[in-house]
């Protein structure tokens, strides 16, 4: 038996604040969520809530940056993320500024405060003259027993314009704690390279229990009548020790360790069309490590070393910087970004 979160087109989206009237946007978009996914109406509006002042700090200090809404389920833990994301001036005293009455903009200044204790679970990372990112999260507690083996975060955003993501993702995991992780980009934009995306993730989804390349082979097979996908494929043993992946196409991904990061190797091809080479590599996950895994929507010249201490922040919250400072502004993009736990939860 095995546990799995994967995107979902019907309970995920993005809003771009570039103007006030975008607050109430965010606002209704994260309500309909929250009720979509059957969260209580008490938890509903706060989630609501949180949206709503997410975007109403990036109008007022940043002027415009973009509200990424998302469905959360984890085996019976379920609840809505919002994560943040701007290129503003930055916050230069955190401390200050997440106590109430602290403002700057002339309001009554509780916004951080309010949102941090409103959530079940809030971080954020902030650099003068570089922007912010913060993430709020407001879930239902895990089952009695289950332990929580992985920290995941995910940004995704469709293309400008579209209202369809082309890329998408999945992960799942057994109960001996293996996890299996799917990232899947479409060839092209729009809703044919949405279904494409989705269909690649189903397949690798369902087959989740198979090894990497094997996993490749049968999306590969899968794909055909679509118009394919890159794709990439990582299974992490339970002990958060090693990664063994299988990659075909333009997904990047990379270890990032404390020491170093290392690029993790994919053959060139497209899943349900070109598939010349299948196979599958082991790596070593260093203690502490991320597996950071992205779509070519982003650039591929990303260093987390340029942002002290950003690794060992939520990884919506890295996620959502790589984003931020590396999208390549003209495709879909899909960042995901995940870490063994630190404690059962």
């Amino acid at each position: 038996m095995s546990v799995s979160l994967h995107g979902d087109h019907q309970s995920g989206q993005s809003v771009a604040i570039d103007d006030p009237s975008k607050i109430g946007e965010a606002r209704r978009s994260a309500n309909a969520i929250a009720r979509a996914i059957g969260l209580s109406e008490t938890d509903a509006g706060r989630f609501a809530i949180l949206a709503s002042e997410a975007a109403t700090n990036i109008a007022k200090h940043a002027g415009h940056g973009q509200i990424v809404l998302r469905s959360l389920g984890d085996g019976g833990a379920a609840g809505a993320e919002v994560v943040a994301i701007d290129h503003g001036p930055g916050i230069p005293d955190l401390d200050r500024a997440l106590s109430d009455g602290y403002s700057t903009a002339g309001s009554s200044g509780t916004g951080l405060g309010a949102m941090s204790r409103l959530a079940s679970a809030f971080d954020i990372y902030t650099s003068v003259g570089s922007g912010t990112v913060l993430v709020a999260r407001l879930a239902r507690p895990a089952p009695a027993g289950r332990v929580r083996h992985f920290e995941v975060g995910v940004v995704r955003v469709p293309k400008h314009g579209e209202a369809a993501c082309g890329d998408d993702w999945g992960i799942t995991v057994d109960e001996g704690g293996r996890a299996m992780v799917a990232v899947a980009d479409g060839l092209g934009h729009g809703q044919s390279a949405a279904d494409a995306s989705r269909r690649a993730v189903d397949v690798a989804v369902d087959r989740s229990g198979d090894q990497p390349a094997m996993i490749v082979a049968q999306v590969h097979a899968a794909l055909r009548s679509t118009r394919g996908a890159a794709l990439a494929i990582a299974a992490i043993e339970m002990t958060g020790t090693s990664v063994r992946y299988s990659g075909l196409g333009n997904i990047s991904a990379s270890l990032v360790s404390p020491r170093e990061t290392k690029s993790l190797v994919s053959y060139g091809g497209i899943a349900g069309h070109e598939a010349r080479k299948i196979q599958e590599f082991a790596y070593d996950w260093p203690a502490g490590a991320l597996l950071v895994m992205h779509s070519d929507g982003l650039s591929g010249r990303w260093d987390l070393t340029r942002y002290p201490g950003l690794a060992t922040r939520d990884p919506s919250v890295v996620a959502g910087v790589l984003y931020r400072d590396y999208s390549r502004g003209r495709d879909d993009s899909l960042v995901l970004v995940i870490r063994v736990a630190r404690m059962a939860a």
